[in-house]
């Protein structure tokens, strides 16, 4: 299997593409019905209210349940154990697609797959099929706060003047550093937002930050995948952790109880600067203390040559995939269901203006342009010419590889592991679980 490359510019060109939406293939009777397994908590209520509009337009039940965080693929694997199973779940791009792709209905000849706006945002299998669909494009880097950080510029001493001069992670350490001096008088609890280990946060550091030294180094050895990592940017993988959890808002001892909706809080309710995070995080983030303008986000920085023309973290791992095995009436009905989400007015309006999504689907033109202001600022370092950095993530060869890399980061930060047992987890443990992924 393989997943084609989201790039900068083919992200520019989908959004600035004029386009015309498509005509809903609706079945002239109610037949079947739809079982979505949502991956995202963060769109729960608002897919729920999608599928009873839709039901009410067509008769068609649907069905929405959402998994808790971090517990997707073993909810999934419950599910379809079921009779009555899901008939449209996700998988997280080529890694998670091996385990389910005698699931995955063959999309190629399907109206949701001509609407996409470039073949690079489907999944391919060896014979030619199209096993899944990414049906939002995302970006995660580090989420700022504008006014806290223009009151810090206006300190004395302030080692920058500007969001703009924050381009390199040495740049970034030195103003995270003195910020962190500086919080009672900035009236902060920290720079960075707590690095919560729990199951509801600590994909953001075992999955999403550890995307940054995986990425430099395909970069380096011109590969996009690999069944033994190196580990050759560990260092700099190590010198970013250690200034989230020195620079934060709670001491290093206690992150294995700090939540997803600790670090949300701590953000929305302006006690710290920075918060890793990514554009679906903006419904976490509005109507409390910092407002829309003055939300902005910044590269995850490493220290890597070069790397002042970094971008953020563009890609998807947020494939749909219709379930093969499901009864042929619910099949066509989910098809059904999926062509009037990205057609429909209800559908668009709930998928950009709602959920704040970026589609890659050709009938969200200008009128379905996203308005979450996270979106807006990543749309910016495109048209900046900023190198995104890919989501690799998607190549880690299992969940075990992850809850090993993330066990041994918390025994690091609580101070009761050494690092060189994380880089024990992230290279040893990779070629372990890639060739028991690939064993015969």
């Amino acid at each position: 299997m393989k997943m084609k490359k989201v790039t900068a510019l083919s992200m520019a060109v989908m959004m600035a593409a004029s386009m015309i939406p498509a005509v809903p293939v609706m079945a002239e009777k109610a037949e079947g019905s739809v079982y979505y397994l949502n991956f995202k908590p963060e769109q729960a209520d608002q897919w729920v209210e999608l599928g009873e509009k839709y039901t009410e337009e067509t008769g068609v039940p649907v069905t929405v349940v959402t998994a808790a965080s971090g517990t997707y693929e073993s909810t999934l694997k419950s599910e379809m154990a079921k009779d009555e199973a899901p008939t449209l779940f996700q998988v997280n791009g080529p890694v998670g697609l091996a385990a389910w792709k005698d699931y995955c209905y063959d999309l190629k000849d399907t109206e949701i797959y001509k609407q996409l706006a470039s073949e690079e945002f489907a999944l391919k299998g060896e014979d030619g099929s199209i096993p899944g669909i990414a049906y939002v494009i995302e970006t995660y880097g580090l989420i700022y706060n504008k006014a806290i950080l223009n009151d810090y510029f206006e300190t004395e001493g302030a080692v920058v003047k500007s969001a703009d001069e924050i381009n390199n992670f040495e740049t970034l350490k030195a103003v995270a550093d003195d910020i962190q001096a500086k919080k009672d008088d900035l009236g902060i609890e920290g720079a960075f937002t707590s690095a919560g280990f729990d199951a509801s946060s600590d994909w953001r550091f075992k999955t999403h930050l550890a995307n940054l030294p995986i990425y430099y180094e395909y970069q380096a050895d011109g590969i996009d995948s690999t069944d033994a990592i190196k580990g050759t940017y560990l260092e700099n993988f190590k010198n970013i952790f250690d200034l989230y959890i020195t620079d934060s808002t709670c001491e290093p001892t206690v992150l294995s109880s700090k939540t997803g909706e600790d670090a949300a809080s701590e953000f929305a309710l302006g006690e710290a600067v920075f918060y890793q995070n990514g554009t679906w995080a903006y419904n976490d983030i509005k109507d409390n203390e910092v407002a829309d303008e003055d939300l902005g986000m910044l590269p995850i920085y490493i220290g890597v040559e070069g790397e002042e023309e970094q971008g953020l973290c563009t890609g998807s791992e947020n494939y749909w995939c219709v379930n093969s095995k499901a009864d042929e009436k619910d099949i066509q009905a989910t098809l059904d269901f999926l062509n009037w989400v990205i057609t429909s007015d209800e559908g668009r309006t709930s998928l950009s203006q709602e959920m704040g999504f970026v589609t890659p689907f050709k009938t969200f033109d200008e009128n379905y342009e996203s308005e979450n202001p996270l979106v807006v600022d990543a749309n910016q370092y495109i048209k900046d010419g900023k190198k995104s950095v890919a989501w690799n993530f998607t190549t880690m060869p299992s969940e075990e590889w992850k809850n090993q890399v993330g066990s041994a980061m918390l025994e690091y930060a609580q101070g009761t592991g050494k690092w060189d047992k994380v880089k024990t987890a992230f290279v040893d443990g990779w070629a372990k679980e890639y060739a028991a992924a690939h064993a015969e």
